[in-house]
């Protein structure tokens, strides 16, 4: 008997729908590879049918007072925050991450439905007077109309009510297609949102294995106005070359390549515990973990010392187990791209100090790895890992760190250890990422802007920007 028995059909219009073709697919556990469910595929015509039920519901929804869009927020957070449990163990089934990280998603994701309920009371404009013409100027939001949402696997929750609640808060209805690794978390998430006083059509989930047909549809449909997209830099680039047809406002949350550099007066106990958190919350299966370790010379034996102890006391296996820290990795190309990354940085007179062997299955595991004296040469250092493998180099100069920091074509975020906020500041200012992590390994939080510079995307998630990534600002001309 599968241990998933939620919903595994289409959610369009407040119904539950089979695929208009009748296509399924199977949904696996990564950390035993058997079928957790079988979940409806949807086709072009079934997008076509989720945006006709988004449009529909949008005028009513947007003329919503934003202090009831902002009560129905406010239950989501409240009925999601006392299932925990439950969704993190699904998120565990589906995705093979550790219980500690799915709860920590969990916990996060449910937060931005909090987040944005104080946000949708709070979307205000600005009455000017036009020194030349003597004109008066008024500035409001308006909602954009219905958004787009793809989200990845990494955070089956979490990236998905990062984008479902700024645009309901604005005012938006949304399809959303979530990643087809991971599309039963956010299927079990409509129940509750029905039970928050979501009304129908608002929110649509559309699972399919043709995620490129069934999203050009929609980005070809000229009531979409947004598309909102998570992952990888190359989708990216074909999503904002779609939505260009018809001028469709595009968020776009890309690839990482994120520097890790640890001066050489850091407190070591400080950047060790910041580096775990870069490098291995969610197993490294994020864009925001820690790619590329700049180590100073002077405590480069230490750190890596400390480090390396830290990573070899961390415990693996299936991910729903007690005590497990190390859960599966998504699915046999994760896995193998990670292993193949270690392979080339060996090959190319990396050291190993810890892990780099691809254990017996069944389970898509890879074991916690550490690099030292990685050249700059590796595919490791050119390309997320997205695995929970910390390639080292070290380092004398500050300006030379920041050069080979600041050398990709991704710029995400970057993290910087020192106990000399000057420093830290200076180096942070001239880092080309879009955040920083200052003696901290985690940068992510519902009321912080979250994006990147560069070809890590464009516009910002979360905090007072997120909302507005959602709306369309509208200037009225009058005298009185």
């Amino acid at each position: 008997m599968s241990p998933y028995d939620g919903p595994v059909d289409l959610y369009i219009g407040g119904q539950w729908l089979p695929a208009s073709a009748g296509g399924r697919f199977d949904v696996v556990n990564p950390a035993n590879e058997t079928a957790l469910a079988s979940v409806a595929s949807g086709t072009e015509a079934d997008a076509r049918a989720a945006v006709d039920a988004a449009a529909a519901a949008f005028p009513a929804w947007a003329a919503r007072r934003p202090r009831e869009r902002a009560d129905i927020l406010r239950r989501c957070f409240e009925l999601m925050s006392a299932r925990l449990g439950d969704f993190a163990r699904l998120i565990t089934l589906e995705n093979g991450k550790a219980q500690a990280d799915a709860m920590g998603e969990a916990a996060y994701a449910a937060e931005f439905f909090r987040w944005f309920s104080e946000e949708a009371v709070r979307a205000e404009g600005h009455l000017g007077h036009a020194p030349a013409s003597g004109a008066r100027i008024l500035v409001h939001q308006k909602p954009a109309g219905v958004a787009v949402l793809v989200t990845p696997w990494n955070y089956p929750a979490a990236m998905g009510t990062r984008k479902i609640a700024p645009a309901l808060a604005a005012g938006c209805t949304v399809v959303i297609k979530p990643a087809s690794e991971t599309p039963l978390t956010m299927l079990a998430l409509m129940p509750l949102l029905e039970e928050a006083g979501v009304p129908p059509g608002v929110v649509n989930v559309l699972p399919s294995r043709r995620s490129g047909a069934v999203v050009d549809v929609m980005l070809h449909d000229p009531r979409v106005r947004v598309v909102s997209f998570t992952g990888s830099t190359g989708v990216g680039r074909k999503l904002l070359h779609a939505a260009a047809d018809q001028v469709i406002k595009p968020a776009m949350e890309l690839g990482g390549n994120a520097p890790l550099i640890v001066f050489e007066d850091a407190d070591i106990d400080v950047a060790v515990e910041g580096a775990m958190v870069a490098k291995m919350r969610n197993l490294g299966e994020a864009c925001t973990a820690a790619n590329r370790f700049y180590v100073h010379e002077r405590i480069a034996g230490e750190f890596t010392r400390r480090f390396t102890a830290r990573m070899a006391a961390l415990k693996m296996g299936n991910g729903l187990a007690p005590g497990i820290d190390v859960g599966a990795l998504v699915n046999a190309d994760a896995r193998d791209k990670v292993a193949a990354f270690v392979k080339d940085a060996l090959a190319r007179g990396a050291e190993l100090l810890l892990g780099g062997t691809v254990p017996d299955g069944p389970g898509f595991f890879y074991p916690p790895t550490v690099l030292s004296n990685v050249p700059g040469d590796a595919d490791c250092m050119r390309d997320e890992i997205f695995g929970p493998v910390a390639a080292i180099q070290t380092f004398g100069d500050g300006d030379d760190v920041v050069a080979r920091a600041n050398d990709t074509e991704y710029g995400l975020v970057a993290y910087v250890f020192t106990q000399d906020m000057r420093r830290g500041l200076s180096v942070s200012e001239r880092l080309e990422f879009g955040m920083v992590g200052l003696n901290r390994g985690l940068v992510s939080d519902p009321a912080a802007p979250f994006g990147g510079v560069k070809q890590s995307g464009l516009g910002r998630e979360g905090g007072k920007d997120g909302m507005l990534e959602f709306m369309e600002t509208q200037y009225i001309a009058t005298n009185w």
